[in-house]
């Protein structure tokens, strides 16, 4: 027979049943949550236009008008008063060519003795075969009627009974550092157009020997980046004989500074500024060996928050993105806004906005929300760090300038592929340092690595 459960079991039994059940419910609850956050990621990627990511990363490239770059009333293309350029006509041309009619297009008749008359010209500008000059240098004996012979000598430049001159080393250098030109193509590059046949391992000699001259020019630009008053720096990854290396670099608008190192820590800074930056205020972005070096003060890149901001707008919907998003566009419109004076005195506006970054910065988050959470607690321990730049009127709100610094590095790796060596990456960080504090002084690329490369020294930039 079948024994029947009295009503206190049946009860009991449904129960722990029920428990059981709203365990698993809630299990369930929370992986639903889980798994609906990382659907959002794959809903909402990171590309270029919400993130540091750079745009060759991008899987996908992001929606038209996600730019953070503001719509302009300017319309495309050429500026009212922008100065055109046409190649201009050469008042004494290398060589004439006359085309004279020959006889009359009518009767037939032979002109050669008519008079001819210029209606018009026109001018081609070309370039002629390139051909190697070889300059011979002799030496002489003289003896004197006192019986003593005495011997020429050859210029100090003069070292070896075949050699290559100060522009072949300049050029190298140029198409190295410049032009981000891999040494096989330097070698049919010579060849082909120049008449000069340079070996690769020729290259990395002349590679070698100009970086050794341009040693004393880095220092100098080493040492005035020491003395400046504003500072941008960022870094970047490279491949160095197959392992991962860095560059990093610090800028202004007059100086670009480009070092090689093995680390993204702080002992790159260390090794290179023992004493840190005290007299400048570092624009970076949030890598602690950055916001560690020791300087007058800091100003933290605000695009890079901006588009962090971005990013939480789009998986969020969050609304303290949107709101910190507009105050660091406020603080922008002010910056502009600014006259040098009004630096140095209480500014109202300013003052707002850093009372409002104080409360976005402890506003209660959505818990759900925890790349914003993340970010907000980051910049509340650095929050004079934010808007910093409004109360020196030499220091961006970005750090852009840093940023196209040292994208010169991505460009020669991917056009060239990886260092092999350490001392190639080394040359090029400094012949590359040179090139960029001579574009931003105005001055000839070509020649001043030729002022180097003939061993005078380059005239001060400042």
């Amino acid at each position: 027979m079948i024994k029947l459960t009295s009503h206190e079991e049946r009860f009991a039994i449904i129960e722990a049943e029920n428990k059981e059940l709203r365990e698993t419910v809630s299990k369930l609850i929370k992986i639903i949550a889980k798994l609906e956050t990382e659907l959002a990621w794959y809903r909402t990627p990171k590309n270029s236009g919400n993130s540091s990511l750079p745009p060759s990363s991008d899987f996908s490239p992001p929606k038209r008008n996600q730019s953070l770059r503001e719509r302009s009333d300017k319309k495309s293309g050429g500026q009212l008063g922008h100065r055109g350029y046409t190649i201009p006509i050469a008042e004494n041309p290398d060589k004439i060519v006359p085309y004279h009619p020959c006889c009359c297009e009518i009767c037939n008749k032979d002109l050669a003795d008519v008079l001819s008359v210029l209606i018009e010209k026109r001018q081609v500008v070309d370039i002629p075969p390139v051909k190697p000059v070889v300059t011979e240098y002799q030496v002489y004996w003289r003896k004197c009627s006192c019986g003593h012979v005495t011997k020429s000598s050859f210029p100090d430049h003069v070292k070896a009974p075949v050699q290559y001159g100060a522009s072949v080393e300049t050029t190298v250098a140029y198409m190295h550092s410049r032009q981000y030109m891999p040494s096989k193509r330097m070698v049919e590059y010579f060849e082909n157009i120049m008449g000069l046949h340079l070996s690769e391992g020729s290259i990395y000699n002349f590679i070698k020997r100009f970086k050794e001259k341009a040693l004393p020019f880095y220092e100098e630009i080493k040492e005035r980046i020491l003395q400046a008053t504003c500072i941008g720096s960022d870094e970047t990854s490279c491949k160095v004989n197959g392992k991962k290396h860095w560059f990093w670099a610090w800028q202004n608008e007059l100086l670009t500074l480009i070092v090689h190192s093995e680390s993204r820590g702080c002992r790159t800074i260390d090794y290179n500024f023992p004493r840190g930056l005290p007299n400048a205020i570092l624009v970076s972005d949030r890598l602690a060996a950055q916001l560690q070096t020791t300087a007058k003060d800091h100003q933290i890149c605000t695009v890079h928050i901006q588009r962090e901001l971005e990013f939480f707008r789009q998986l969020y919907e969050c609304k303290w993105a949107i709101d910190f998003t507009k105050l660091l566009k406020d603080a922008n419109k002010l910056k502009k806004d600014m006259t040098p004076s009004q630096y140095l005195l209480p500014n109202e506006r300013r003052n707002e906005l850093e009372t409002k970054l104080k409360q976005l910065l402890c506003q209660q988050l959505p818990a759900q929300n925890q790349k914003a959470l993340t970010l907000q607690k980051q910049l509340n321990k650095i929050p004079e760090y934010i808007l910093c730049f409004l109360h020196h009127e030499d220091v961006p709100s970005h750090n852009n300038g840093s940023e196209k610094a040292i994208r010169n590095v991505k460009i020669k790796q991917k056009v060239s592929g990886q260092f092999k060596t350490e001392a190639g990456a080394n040359a090029f960080a400094i012949i590359r340092s040179i090139i960029d504090t001579a574009i931003k002084s105005g001055k000839d690329v070509y020649k001043v690595l030729f002022t180097i490369a003939i061993n005078k020294h380059m005239v001060n930039s400042s």
